[in-house]
């Protein structure tokens, strides 16, 4: 094991914001900063997401579930509006879709591709 501990750092003011992309479908007004890579999955499973005002991801199934903290702003998910400061987890097999009206920060952790449906 690597005990360097700056070899696990992620500086997220040095990184750029990166559309996101998936599958070559470009969600417009949604953009990602990766902080945690898993090499073996060959992608990310911790990540920044930034909504710009209006923008949404459609309706999705988590497999393996996620979590999710609102840094800034707001979301609507699956019917509950969730606010700066909230903490949402969602079992395996949960699905939903996401929208802010006003824009949001989200830290996402996510142990599994989601799958659009």
């Amino acid at each position: 094991m690597n005990t360097n501990i700056h070899d696990y750092i992620v500086k997220t003011e040095q990184k750029e914001w990166q559309p996101l992309i998936e599958k070559g479908i470009h969600y417009e007004g949604i953009f990602v900063k990766s902080l945690k890579f898993d090499a073996e999955q060959n992608r990310s499973t911790t990540i920044l997401l930034k909504f710009d005002p209006g923008a949404s991801y459609p309706y999705h199934n988590h497999p393996a579930g996620e979590e999710l903290f609102i840094m800034e702003g707001d979301a609507l998910i699956a019917g509950a509006h969730l606010e700066k400061g909230d903490y949402l987890y969602t079992p395996p097999g949960f699905k939903h879709s996401v929208k802010s009206e006003n824009g949001c920060l989200i830290l996402f952790v996510i142990p599994e591709e989601v799958e659009i449906l």
